[in-house]
């Protein structure tokens, strides 16, 4: 499995949608072997990251819940942790 994709089932709160396309995008770029969007890719990932977000929302209904919370945090709620605490200071 690649490394940069965060496990999403079992979060405490559940995945935001947000966060299942984030998800849905870092798979898209990593098979499609793509480091960004033009013109001429857009419309096929966009197509792609709306399907397999459709499927991950779906998957992580359908499946039994976590015993233990997953390891890491996905990146939009440490990008927001670190946020919080630099106003903090």
């Amino acid at each position: 499995m690649c490394r940069n994709i965060t496990v999403l089932r079992g979060l405490e709160p559940a995945a935001t949608e947000q966060e299942i396309y984030a998800a849905a995008q870092q798979y898209v770029r990593k098979v499609g072997g793509l480091s960004g969007l033009s013109t001429t890719t857009k419309s096929a990932v966009d197509k792609a990251v709306a399907a397999i977000a459709a499927a991950t929302t779906e998957l992580l209904a359908d499946l039994p819940a976590r015993r233990v919370p997953p390891a890491t945090e996905p990146p939009l709620r440490r990008i927001a942790a670190r946020e919080v605490a630099t106003a903090d200071d």
